[in-house]
């Protein structure tokens, strides 16, 4: 997909969504309240009690001036992160001062500066917001199959993570032990992953399945490991570490995936790195796995890792062609 397909679907999303929810109403939820008036409550209201700066030229005093108070630090943040003109938060603001929505403080720390938080009134309204919109949203996916929640809450934190900022910080990947359900997790996603990539059939799910649950039936405390891997709390990929039952002195790697959202951040890099050094503390001398050459990505981790290639052999498996790859690693 080029640049210019990208942008007419986000278009066509923005006008779905729009429409969706209501945004192309006059107000808010059916309330008393404009879209961008709701906003505005909502930043007041989550930004309670924020220290306002001292009058200052430029924006902040502008809107200063206006109020002949203090409040340029959080009117203007609101209307930098609302992208709103100056005059017209201040129109907003006003028309909630006469409604006692807000309210302007002195704070306590500096008697010369004020704090704009808002009313009884003006909390309430905002509880009637949130909740109105609460209802909304929730009639909107209350016929949603409870198997897609999780597609479609993952799908919204990807596209906050990928447009959220104009330069994202490196997403920070979280590894842990295995819990209850993981290991049927991933002989899902690996069985989903490699037919929609490779065209494998149902005999790789059958393998994968076979192996999980020989993890769970043959697990020995210290000796065998599988690390699940976070991305924004969500799994983004596995690995097995797994003893040999005919050497003791060898194990196994085994199962690596990364789903393809988290790639190239490094996920399966740090899984494989994580396998090795707990090979190590565990004792093995030397670490195995086995492959296929058409997984270029995964091969790449492991000669970078220090494994070498030590067999390979042609096989029909999956419903393909083959050719299978022994690798190892000197402990």
């Amino acid at each position: 997909m080029d640049r210019t397909e990208l942008v007419a679907q986000i278009r066509n999303f923005n006008r779905f969504y729009t429409r969706t929810v209501g945004l192309l109403e006059e107000r808010l939820s059916q309330s008393a309240f404009t879209l961008t008036e709701a906003r505005v409550i909502f930043e007041i209201g989550h930004r309670a009690h924020g220290s306002l700066a001292p009058d200052i030229a430029g924006e902040r005093g502008f809107l200063a001036r206006t109020f002949q108070i203090n409040v340029g630090a959080v009117a203007s943040d609101i209307a930098r992160d609302l992208r709103l003109d100056p005059a017209y938060l201040t129109r907003i603001l006003k028309k909630f001062a006469a409604a006692s929505l807000v309210e302007f403080d002195a704070d306590p720390a500096d008697g010369r500066r004020r704090m704009l938080s808002l009313t009884r009134q003006g909390r309430a309204a905002l509880a009637g917001l949130q909740a109105a919109a609460d209802r909304d949203i929730g009639r909107l996916v209350e016929d949603l199959p409870e198997n897609a929640v999780p597609e479609l809450a993952g799908a919204l934190r990807t596209v906050t993570r990928l447009l959220g900022q104009a330069s994202p910080a490196a997403p920070q990947v979280c590894l842990r032990q295995h819990r209850p359900g993981d290991i049927g997790w991933v002989v899902q996603r690996q069985a989903s992953l490699y037919t929609s990539e490779f065209g494998w059939n149902i005999e790789f799910e059958a393998m994968v399945a076979e192996i999980g649950a020989r993890f769970i039936r043959e697990y020995v405390e210290g000796r065998d490991f599988c690390w699940i891997a976070e991305l924004d709390d969500e799994p983004v990929g596995a690995v097995f570490l797994v003893h040999d039952d005919r050497d003791p002195a060898c194990a196994r790697l085994r199962m690596l995936h990364v789903e393809a959202t988290a790639r190239g951040s490094g996920v399966g890099s740090l899984l494989v790195a994580t396998c090795i050094e707990q090979a190590r503390a565990s004792g093995y001398k030397r670490l195995m796995l086995w492959t296929n050459d058409i997984l270029h990505a995964a091969r790449h981790i492991y000669e970078r890792n220090g494994f070498r290639l030590v067999g390979e052999e042609r096989h029909h498996s999956f419903g393909h062609d083959l050719v299978g790859q022994t690798w190892q690693l000197e402990l």
